[in-house]
């Protein structure tokens, strides 16, 4: 670790951090208890609450923050309450100069603010880590919303991942739980997440793949971008007005039924993670805004989540068994999808999913249950030596943070039927698909080959039974590995034998006059027992330090 002038200011900050928190009990219960139930503690007994830790994240800067929401999908290092606090955290950041943002934006667009725009908002509507958003007119009369980095923020957030990649190299190297918990794996998908947020033609990629995936969904919105006023670092879409979910007035939330608004919404995110694959990965209330006419926006796409076809299969299968509260096909299908250590408890996670299932039974959604419920799997799981994979992490950060805004908009509704209810509708839709006539074409083609190719195959295996020769091949064991111990342990004994035998002439010749003498000793005999002597010490070190 260099300790450049340049430098020392980051490692100050993350070392201050670090000794506030190193010897805490939220650190202590972490390491040593961060996947056990939190019934043997409770939430205040710690020292940081969990706001504290937010509030000390934000004031690291940037980094930290993401790294904050990004240790909310491992409930493996922290107890329930962090993560809920880490998955809503958002950052609100002092805005850019004016002067630096028309900088920015002319030298990204190409031409001046003026020739551009009809009017330029010098105020920012929002400000955080990676940018900020203005309100703006188009030559066209269109009001746009125009997102601009910060400068030099790509440098700083390489500059930080330089400093934490640094501190867990050596925690890996020196320490159990820089090992136990993979530091640098957190890291590496750290730094993976932060170089696409800072890539704006991506985020606009984003948004128009998941704009067309919704667009049979009347109440959202996915607000698109504008292409030749769009490059990686200045994104230009369309302005959607509205309010943050959660700040709704609650005179507004009495008067007005948001049951079929939430609907929408549910289903849109089930749509998003068994049928497309491609998924808002980071729905916390900031970005999901209620509009005028009681219309959702989906903003921010910096952030999405890709599933591939056949954990689709295994999600659809997972929502679906919560749905019903089968605790017994959850523990299959979380075993299906996962890697097991040799040590592995299936008997133990068996019981211990069937019991939250059931503690969590006729819950609403003001009981926020279904996105904690997964983590609390989560962590179950890896107590019990079962590594799920990231994607059931990444589910319980998106439920986690459906649920909540699910109990502001409509605390008595019911998140499992509704996801009953779309597994239904899915389930009807594929199964008209594939009676598409396309598909029925594909099925018959398949048919006619096996139909063609069967007399041949029957032939082949009536005749090879006719001349005897008719195989079938078992591959239970290694065959040559297992020959080959037989192989070694007969040369053990051989040499054994020989060494036995060397040593009993040794012995004989020690009795036999001779001429030839070492050391006072018939010569001959002396060299026999030195050959022995070589042998089997040659013998004891393959046996003990060569064997497998």
């Amino acid at each position: 670790m260099s300790l450049l002038p340049e430098n020392l200011e980051r490692y100050q900050k993350f070392l201050s951090f670090m000794l506030k928190y190193w010897n805490s009990d939220l650190l202590n219960e972490t390491t040593s208890h961060a996947m056990e139930e939190e019934t043997a503690r409770n939430f205040s007994d710690y020292e940081q609450t969990p706001e504290e830790l937010v509030e000390d994240l934000k004031k690291m800067g940037p980094t930290y923050v993401k790294l904050g929401q990004l240790l909310s999908t491992r409930p493996d290092l922290l107890p329930d309450r962090y993560l809920q606090a880490l998955a809503s955290l958002q950052d609100d950041l002092p805005p850019i100069p004016y002067e630096e943002v028309e900088e920015i934006v002319e030298h990204e667009i190409g031409t001046k603010i003026s020739k551009a725009f009809n009017s330029f908002d010098e105020e920012p509507l929002a400000s955080a880590s990676i940018g900020q958003v203005h309100k703006a007119e188009l030559r066209s009369g269109k009001t746009v919303a125009v997102k601009v980095q910060r400068p030099g923020i790509r440098k700083k957030f390489l500059d930080d991942l330089n400093t934490l990649e640094e501190v867990a190299a050596l925690a890996v190297k020196h320490t159990q739980v820089g090992k136990q918990y993979g530091f640098k794996d957190v890291l590496s998908e750290l730094k993976r997440i932060m170089l696409q947020e800072l890539d704006y033609l991506r985020e606009a990629n984003n948004l128009i793949n998941l704009g067309t995936n919704l667009k049979e969904y009347r109440r959202l919105i996915v607000p698109q971008p504008i292409p030749d006023y769009t490059t990686s670092k200045v994104l230009t879409m369309e302005y959607v007005k509205g309010t943050k979910i959660t700040s709704v007035n609650p005179l507004k939330k009495t008067e007005t039924d948001y049951t079929p608004l939430v609907d929408e919404l549910v289903e849109a995110y089930l749509k998003q993670i068994v049928a497309d694959g491609f998924v808002h990965a980071d729905p916390h209330p900031g970005n999901i805004h209620l509009l005028e006419n009681d219309k959702i926006a989906l903003i921010d796409l910096g952030m999405v989540a890709k599933f591939s076809r056949k954990m689709q299969e295994h999600l659809l299968r997972l929502l679906l068994a919560l749905s019903k509260n089968d605790g017994e096909e959850i523990a299959d299908i979380l075993l299906d999808m996962s890697e097991r250590q040799l040590d592995a408890s299936e008997k133990e996670f068996r019981r211990q999913i069937s019991i939250m299932v059931e503690d969590s039974r006729n819950t609403t959604a003001k009981d926020m249950q279904t996105g904690k419920l997964l983590i609390q799997m989560n962590r179950s799981a890896a107590k019990n030596g079962i590594h799920l994979p990231v994607d059931v992490n990444i589910l319980g950060k998106i439920l986690l943070n459906m649920d909540q805004i699910i109990a502001f908009l409509a605390p008595e509704y019911d998140l499992r039927e509704a996801v009953k209810n779309y597994m239904k509708k899915l389930m009807q839709n594929k199964m008209v698909k594939e009676l598409a006539p396309e598909e029925l074409f594909s099925v018959l083609l398949e048919s006619k080959n096996l139909i063609g190719h069967l007399p041949e195959r029957v032939n082949k295996i009536t005749e090879n039974l006719a001349n005897n020769d008719f195989k079938i091949v078992i591959d239970a064991i290694d065959e040559k590995r297992f020959t080959d111990g037989f192989q070694k342990v007969a040369n053990r004994i051989t040499l054994g034998l020989i060494i036995a035998a060397m040593i009993i002439g040794a012995a004989m010749l020690m009795s036999v006059p001779s001429a030839f003498m070492i050391f006072g000793y018939p010569g001959l005999a002396i060299i026999f027992f030195l050959l022995a002597a070589m042998g089997g010490i040659y013998l004891s070190y393959t046996i003990l330090f060569r064997d497998e």
